[in-house]
């Protein structure tokens, strides 16, 4: 319990401090906002800064900050320090400088930030990616939490089974209308009816791990498995792949630059990208020791008809709900669960629409336009989930390419925030050096992978350490690059005034 503990400072102590440094090195100032300048009633829309967060956690807090740590925390009680510490210094850093950012550039989504930071190649590379990641997401985000619903309803979950189907299928018309549909019109109303229910679930299980004297092994020399799980798994870069939204997903920027639309004051920023990014950090911290705890008691026997064989799985969901709060609580558990993917899959495929839009000059203020890109983007995520429930091992390989894909963009937004803060004269290390970081993991995994090259480890390590110089180098020359062009406009009085 006590490195659970120590964990839980690190995260609302550090993000407390970092958040106001990273605020201190952006310089939000009384400008007006794209969603006051650009109001067009359907994407641009103001909102109140408590909805925005609000909305904002529920967008980037998908199955990912649950399903990661369950599978995160078998190397150990490490989970609980690398969680907060990632989360503090590379995850919430990048929500909060990718909504920045997106507010000083009128709004402007990812692939236009790519694009105006680091050129047209690195552009569309990112746009094949981005667009690829918001499919899986989609997909993902309709597999779980429909599997879940037809869980709770307890029927059989065959692809034989219509009501399977049916489930999937309310799930997308939801997802269609969340697309179509002015943002304060369905997000904004439902959502706070959604976050009520994510809070009651998070604090039940949260108190659970207390009330019920779950068994935390504290972090020491024998429980120290940095170096690999018992199958040899390596720390790195497996933890961060598969913890990646409790710590730093490249998904959240689209969601950050999506809500900055909505943003009436760049002050509200800190609470609405930081802070929220810092509670999915407590979720993912919540569900790891939850883990850990009700692992412990299917090892000694205290969880009948059931064994380890169910770790790192989602059933492992049901298991601590019900066990913590029981029969009813454990509903509302899994139904607070059940919200969070389906806030991010809405998001998401809302997100690709208006990326796609942008990049397409398709005007997205009438009506059929909106209905006919959607349309298309719904049947390339009907066909992926398709897949995913037919084929046995689908989802597998849909999960594993969506949790490589989520951090491969990621290193994308932490090029374009260095660059942007080099050109305005301010700290840029502190993206520089979680972009080296996560340039190293994705490219180690994506070589070691089976799904990738199935390189050998120790070559791994090797070839994605010169990825990773060869990232670095790029990014610090597109900043050099992009200052000299622009000279003295780089920098306006109120962006020299916070200098690193």
């Amino acid at each position: 319990m006590s490195t659970f503990l120590i964990g839980l400072a690190i995260l609302f102590v550090g993000g407390f401090f970092y958040g106001k440094y990273c605020d201190k090195v952006f310089g939000p100032d009384d400008r007006e906002t794209p969603a006051i300048t650009m109001n067009d009633g359907v994407d641009f829309v103001p909102m109140n800064k408590w909805k925005n967060s609000l909305i904002e956690l529920l967008n980037i807090a998908g199955t990912g900050p649950i399903l990661g740590p369950i599978q995160g925390i078998l190397f150990g009680p490490i989970a609980f320090i690398l969680i907060p510490i990632g989360c503090v210094l590379s995850g919430a850093l990048h929500d909060y400088m990718c909504g920045m950012v997106c507010l000083r550039e009128e709004g402007k989504q990812m692939p236009a930030l790519i694009q105006k930071y680091l050129g047209g190649k690195i552009f569309n590379v990112y746009n094949i990616f981005v667009c690829f990641l918001m499919l899986l997401v989609g997909a993902v985000f309709v597999y779980t939490p429909g599997d879940l619903i037809v869980g709770l309803i307890g029927t059989e979950n065959v692809i034989t089974n219509p009501i399977v189907w049916i489930v999937y299928a309310f799930i997308f018309i939801y997802y269609l209308i969340a697309t179509l549909f002015p943002i304060d019109a369905i997000i904004g109303r439902i959502y706070p009816i959604f976050g009520i229910i994510l809070l009651l679930s998070a604090a039940g299980v949260f108190f659970g791990i207390f009330a019920h004297g779950y068994e935390l092994t504290p972090l020491s020399s024998e429980t120290l498995s940095f170096f690999s799980l018992t199958d040899g798994s390596p720390i790195l870069p497996i933890f961060f792949v598969t913890v990646a939204c409790g710590i730093t997903s490249g998904f959240h920027a689209t969601q950050a630059t999506l809500i900055a639309r909505s943003v009436t004051s760049e002050k509200e920023g800190r609470m609405t990208f930081y802070n929220m990014m810092i509670l999915e950090g407590f979720i993912a911290m919540i569900w790891a020791a939850a883990s850990m705890g009700i692992y412990a008691k299917i090892q000694s026997g205290l969880v009948p008809g059931t064994d380890m064989s169910i770790a790192g799985t989602a059933s492992v969901i049901n298991i601590v709900a019900k066990d913590l709060l029981g029969s009813i609580g454990g509903v509302i558990a899994i139904v607070g669960i059940i919200v969070l993917p389906i806030t991010s899959g809405d998001t998401a495929l809302r997100s690709l629409r208006l990326m796609l839009a942008e990049y397409l000059h398709y005007d997205q203020s009438k009506k059929s336009n909106r209905v006919t890109l959607s349309a298309v983007i719904f049947i390339f995520c009907a066909a992926i989930l398709i897949f995913a429930k037919v084929s046995a091992s689908g989802f597998n390989i849909l999960w594993r390419y969506f949790s490589w894909a989520n951090q491969t963009i990621a290193i994308f937004a932490f090029a374009m925030i260095t660059v942007y803060l080099y050109v305005k004269g301010k700290n840029f290390i502190i993206s520089l050096i979680p972009g080296i970081f996560y340039s190293f993991i994705i490219s180690t995994f994506i070589i070691n992978a089976k799904i990738g090259f199935n390189v050998p480890i120790n070559i791994a390590y090797i070839l994605g350490g010169i990825f990773t110089v060869l990232w670095a180098f790029f990014t610090i020359t597109c900043a050099k690059k992009l200052k000299a062009k622009l000279g003295g406009s780089a920098t306006d009085k109120v962006d020299s005034s916070v200098t690193q």
